[in-house]
This record gives C-alpha cells, sequence and structure tokens, in this order.
C-alpha cells in the first residue's frame, strides 16, 4: 500500500507544478499575442463596394464581403463568425456615413482592436441630403455618381497598398487604373444617355432618398421619396405621401422609381393618390444582385439603371 506524502513531500509537489506553469504560461500567452496581432485579408461591407474592391485587389489577397445579394444596406447583419473576421482582417472598407446601420458597432468594435478601416463616404467629398427628414445630414449613396466611385477607387487601392501584408503594390496599382478606366467609360455613357432626357422631364421620385448624387452629377431635379428619409428604416406618414403626391401631379413626371429589392407597396399607394397614369420602375439603388440577376456588378448596375432611368422618363 502507498502511503500519503507527508506536509513536506506536498509543498515540494506544489513548487514544482508552479515551476512548470511559470515556464509555460509566458510561451501560451507569446503564443495568443502573436495570432492576434496576424491580420490579413481584406474584409468590406456592403456588396458594391464588395465588388469595386474585388475589382481592384484582384488575386493578391482574400477579400470578404459581408453583404449578401439583395440586402438592405441599412438593415443587415453578421453573423459572430463573420464579427471575428472583421477584427482580424488587415483592412475593413466601409461606406460610412451612416449607412451600414446593422453592422455599426461591429466596425466601431474592430476599430476599437486596431483594424484599420476606410470609411470611403467620408473621403469622396460627400454632398448633404437637401430635402425630407433628413436635410442637411450627409447622404451615403455616394456610388450612385461614378465619379465620385472614381476618388474611391483610388482611395481602396492605397489603402490596400499600405495595410495589406504580402500585395504587390504594382499589380494593385494596375488593376485599379484598368477598373478606373471602366468607371470613366461608365461615366461618358451615362451622360450621352441622359443628355436624349429633355429637359422638363428630368424629374426623379424614389422610393427613398438614394440618387442625390446622380441627380447633381447629370443635372436631374429631385421631386422627393416616398419614404422621406436616406433609410429603408423609416416610415412615411399618409400626410407625406399625399405631399408628394401633391408635388408629383405639379411636376407631371411619367415615372417613379422603387428599389427592386424593397416591396413597392407605398410607390405603388403614392402613384394612386396622384389619380395619374404614372409607371412604377424598379432600380438596382442599394445592392447588387446574384450572378444570374440584373446587377451583379457595379458597372452593370449604374448602366441598367441609367436606362431604367431614361426609359422611364421619356419612353424610350
Amino acid at each position: 500500500m502507498v502511503s500519503a506524502p507527508s506536509a513536506f513531500g506536498r509543498r515540494r509537489l506544489a513548487v514544482a507544478v508552479l515551476a512548470v506553469l511559470s515556464l509555460a504560461l509566458p510561451i501560451s500567452l507569446a503564443g495568443c499575442s502573436a495570432a492576434g496581432s496576424e491580420r490579413s485579408g481584406v474584409v468590406v461591407t456592403t456588396n458594391i463596394l464588395g465588388d469595386v474592391t474585388r475589382a481592384i485587389v484582384g488575386e493578391q489577397a482574400e477579400v470578404t464581403v459581408l453583404m449578401k445579394p439583395g440586402a438592405d444596406p441599412h438593415s443587415f447583419g453578421i453573423s459572430a463568425q463573420e464579427a471575428a473576421r472583421v477584427e482580424n482582417a488587415a483592412l475593413l472598407v466601409h461606406n460610412g456615413l451612416g449607412l451600414e446601420e446593422g453592422v455599426a458597432r461591429n466596425v466601431e468594435a474592430a476599430r476599437r482592436q486596431g483594424v484599420a478601416a476606410l470609411a470611403v463616404g467620408e473621403s469622396v467629398d460627400p454632398l448633404p441630403y437637401t430635402e425630407g427628414k433628413t436635410a442637411r445630414q450627409p447622404d451615403p449613396h455616394f456610388w450612385t455618381d461614378p465619379v465620385r466611385t472614381l476618388k474611391a477607387v483610388d482611395l481602396i487601392a492605397a489603402q490596400v497598398v499600405r495595410r495589406v501584408p504580402g500585395v504587390d503594390a504594382a499589380k494593385v496599382r494596375a488593376n485599379a487604373a484598368a477598373y478606373g478606366r471602366q468607371v470613366r467609360e461608365l461615366d461618358a455613357w451615362m451622360r450621352q444617355r441622359f443628355a436624349a432626357i429633355p429637359a422638363d422631364l428630368r424629374s426623379l421620385v424614389t422610393n427613398h432618398h438614394v440618387f442625390g448624387y446622380l441627380a447633381r452629377r447629370y443635372g436631374f431635379t429631385v421631386i422627393g421619396a416616398v419614404i422621406p428619409s436616406g433609410t429603408t428604416l423609416a416610415s412615411p406618414s399618409g400626410s407625406d405621401l399625399r405631399s408628394l403626391a401633391d408635388a408629383v401631379r405639379r411636376a407631371g413626371v411619367p415615372a417613379v422609381f422603387a428599389d427592386s429589392s424593397q416591396p413597392d407597396r407605398l410607390v405603388q399607394v403614392m402613384a394612386r393618390e396622384t389619380g395619374l397614369n404614372i409607371k412604377v420602375v424598379p432600380l438596382y439603388s442599394e445592392s447588387l444582385t446574384g450572378a444570374d440577376g440584373g446587377a451583379p456588378t457595379y458597372l452593370r448596375m449604374m448602366r441598367a439603371n441609367a436606362e431604367a432611368i431614361a426609359s422611364g422618363l421619356t419612353g424610350r
């Protein structure tokens, strides 16, 4: 039978265990610290900026896009696994200006963890909303103006080169230059397509305030929005709808525009309020579609929208 260790023996055993632990603990902590500091890849919040970023990065680094096709940028959320990916990114690209309301806390948490974050909308000369319940607040929907998207391309490329380990700077810059040429071609084509719209028809009514940048760039007047806000999370009152219907009647617009990913019930109600025969035309305003949809990329989305606006207002 084995006898129990003496008090002295127990003390010696305890000292030995503590000595082993004291040697192992720094190694363990050092390993955790190293893992926490090894950030990699690019994480992008919205799928529109995700498409632009992927064109710039190419095969130089992994690009993770959080927002799914057809989702609402104001309300989409992310999983715990995606939140961890955000906090371990070498670079976080987000729209900013209050657009991604559902993931704002995740973006802020990543910043606090030391993640390099680029708020693109804040750096492309943002415009304020000009009317509605968000008047004078910054408008986050800059991508409807290709000229501002060109600025975004340069900003993203510069941050990828600076922040993402292992990328070939020359290739990233070449990708950005090639994509920038396509954006400039888009701008020229949109100018030409919109030039056919008579001045008295260059008025926009949308489901919420999305196209202020497009209107400023290409000479449209925004009559109003069914939801008098820059976010889909707001709701219009009955008087809001009646006021907008009155404005539409006075402007004599032949079409109003609704986001293709959102129910158009309120737009249809407003159209009926006018007592006029007004078309409701869908646009891809805040989200790309899947690969089999009408707007799988930023460039195709903008061309589809320009075509829909021009044909909706002119009938051709």
